[in-house]
């Protein structure tokens, strides 16, 4: 899976916007304001940080040994660097969601409300 490929999944999900926060380089997207993936655009091969539970974080390290490490610049226990090249594109997908969901499951009732509001 590319760069562009994970920018078109993550931005067709419900709720999404990207922004730039932090640098010009370092694309972030949120649901509902609250971040769930990023990704350098500079960074080659291409990687990017995914929220997970920190079970399911630890089991993917050590079966993708090499490919999913402990989140680049961001909280080691619920954050996972992933590097793009080397996973298959369907467990890419499975982890986005993954991320997704545990972000919008910590959104207040508000919010949650919102979103399902929302058009698809």
């Amino acid at each position: 899976m590319n760069i562009e490929e994970f920018r078109a999944y993550c931005i067709a999900k419900k709720g999404i916007t990207e922004e730039f926060p932090f640098d010009e380089n370092t694309l972030v997207f949120k649901v509902m304001g609250k971040m769930f993936a990023l990704t350098s655009l500079e960074k080659l091969p291409s990687q990017v940080n995914l929220k997970c539970n920190p079970e399911k974080a630890i089991e993917l390290r050590e079966t993708y040994d090499g490919a999913v490490l402990p989140g680049y610049h961001m909280s080691k226990v619920h954050w996972n660097t992933l590097l793009l090249e080397n996973l298959p594109s369907k467990l890419i997908l499975e982890l986005v969601d993954h991320s997704y969901d545990l972000v919008v499951s910590k959104l207040t009732k508000k919010l949650q409300e919102q979103l399902a509001e929302l058009k698809e």
